[in-house]
């Protein structure tokens, strides 16, 4: 039968490889896609809706059962905010190294570029941080409320990054969102980001949760700043949220508790690369505020470390 049909054992067994490598590879991507899809904390039906890819070819895409063609492939890298490279490409880009410092200095200003060899030197990570001091976690958090505080006490800057932002953007978070959309968004904060490494030596940050998202912003942020990640319970994240007034996470969507613990899932890994961590779950705001200070002083974060005055 198969001298017939032409074919030999060996090139029926190629063909069971090749079928073997682009399950394999659609499996990645469908890993690649969802990750990324779940750290942006965007739901499928909305992802959708921005692809203009139906959220059945989307969920078969994820389980690594979508024989996706580039064209629709590339709406969803649109609509992730990503390059289409991210999701086939050999190397994982949230841990790869050579991909991070590729991006890195193509996104950065001309100061960042023309001092990248000092960057990537092994030595420099302690000064890099200075006395840099970055809270991460997701919202409710209490990033905001304990970097204000703890920055009073130990008369430090205190900078809130979207802030930042919005001060340089001259309008609100919103209306950048609704102008420029997650990409221009995230955009702005990079660019943010490298204003306060820039200006500030000594500071405490508060960043958004959705930070960890871009791997290179998170990555620099990382290796310019001591980081705090600053845990949580799910149900702790919503009810602090909507103690302070407000009701857009609940709003019109009875998801919305399973999709903050899947986001608080998929970041977890992200939040964790963090130097420190501090539980303020079930602790009063006072606690959590003298933990965090302890964290600070026990570590020595705002020690000179040779970093410039």
């Amino acid at each position: 039968m198969t001298a017939r049909l032409g074919l030999s054992a060996d090139s029926i067994g190629d063909d069971l490889d090749e079928d073997a490598v682009v399950a394999t590879l659609m499996e990645q991507v469908g890993d690649r896609v969802r990750k990324a899809r779940e750290l942006k904390g965007i739901p499928r039906r909305l992802l959708s809706e921005r692809s203009g890819v139906s959220p059945r070819y989307l969920a078969q895409l994820e389980s690594g059962q979508g024989n996706i063609s580039i064209g629709l492939l590339k709406r969803v890298a649109i609509a992730l905010d990503h390059r289409i490279e991210w999701f086939v490409g050999e190397e994982d880009p949230w841990n790869s190294e050579a991909l991070r410092v590729a991006e890195l200095f193509r996104c950065s200003d001309q100061v960042t570029k023309s001092s990248v060899l000092q960057l990537l030197g092994p030595a420099l990570d302690q000064p890099q941080r200075a006395r840099r001091i970055c809270l991460v976690g997701l919202r409710g958090a209490g990033k905001s409320t304990l970097g204000k505080l703890a920055g009073e006490q130990l008369d430090v800057p205190f900078v809130e990054l979207n802030d930042e932002i919005e001060r340089h953007a001259g309008m609100p978070i919103s209306e950048i969102m609704a102008l420029y959309g997650q990409e221009g968004y995230r955009r702005l904060e990079a660019d943010a980001l490298d204003r306060v490494i820039s200006t500030f030596d000594t500071a405490l940050l508060a960043v958004a949760g959705g930070v960890v998202a871009e791997p290179e912003t998170y990555k620099r942020l990382l290796s310019h700043c001591h980081t705090i990640w600053l845990k949580a319970s799910a149900q702790e994240h919503m009810d602090r949220v909507l103690a302070q007034g407000d009701d857009r996470p609940m709003s019109g969507n009875p998801e919305a508790m399973a999709e903050l613990k899947t986001i608080l899932t998929s970041r977890e890994k992200q939040y964790e690369k963090a130097c420190f961590q501090l539980d303020t779950s079930k602790v009063s705001l006072e606690q959590s505020l003298q933990q965090l200070i302890g964290v600070i002083n026990d570590n020595g974060l705002l020690k000179s470390r040779g970093s410039p005055q």
